[in-house]
């Protein structure tokens, strides 16, 4: 089990965090893992301030457009100058919005100017990786922390900005209000070096929570 340390040390440090995980079971976060660091960049723009479902639909026509496969994260991916290559009112009508063409063409001129050193990301601290990625259009802090978990997989991120991460902690620590930045500190401090394992799970509890209540209410 590849994360076999951080679960035992998620369980002995915290018994919220030792309820969630015998509850969810064995951890998946990079079962996934996407190793084209420019793709992750560019479905992560597609993916801001929509559905999940709108997303993975224009993920597909932007794919289409290059004969890619958008299940597939290790086949075949246009590359930064094939992007730049095309005209942005093709990367319009598969469903872009006007800045996130533009997001999207600035992360491929970076990267193909080496500006954007998407190789040397994996050996760079968080904050240097963080601060690389928000230098680029549309690409914020949380888009650079889900980057560093699901693409880099650095295993220690604990994304303070991300809402899912925040009910979570709030109904598993039983707390009143939506957690500040101070106190989601203090919570996830017992976790290091595995906040990213211990965030996965936390983000699964509400899943799996929302899909058994979904499922008892289908049942009256």
């Amino acid at each position: 089990m590849p994360h076999a340390a951080a679960v035992r040390h998620l369980k002995r440090v915290d018994p919220v965090m030792r309820r969630i995980v015998e509850s969810v079971g064995a951890c998946l976060l990079h079962t996934r893992r996407q190793p084209n660091r420019f793709r992750a960049l560019v479905e992560a723009i597609v993916a801001q301030q929509i559905a999940w479902q709108a997303a993975r639909t224009i993920f597909g026509r932007f794919c289409a457009l290059y004969g890619a496969n958008p299940t597939n994260p290790r086949g075949k991916f246009p590359t930064p100058q094939q992007v730049l290559a095309t005209h942005p009112r093709r990367l319009r009508a598969v469903g872009l919005s006007r800045s996130k063409v533009a997001y999207i063409r600035d992360i491929a001129a970076r990267a193909a100017s080496g500006a954007l050193p998407l190789a040397r990301l994996g050996r760079m601290s968080d904050e240097a990786v963080i601060e690389c990625l928000t230098a680029v259009k549309g690409i914020g802090r949380w888009t650079a922390e889900m980057f560093l978990m699901f693409s880099v997989g650095h295993p220690d991120v604990l994304p303070l900005g991300d809402i899912g991460i925040q009910n979570a902690m709030r109904i598993a620590y039983k707390l009143r209000r939506t957690p500040s930045a101070d106190k989601m500190t203090r919570i996830g401090e017992p976790w290091r070096p595995y906040r990213s394992v211990a965030c996965w799970y936390l983000w699964r509890s509400r899943r799996d929570a929302t899909g058994k209540l979904r499922k008892t209410n289908r049942k009256k």
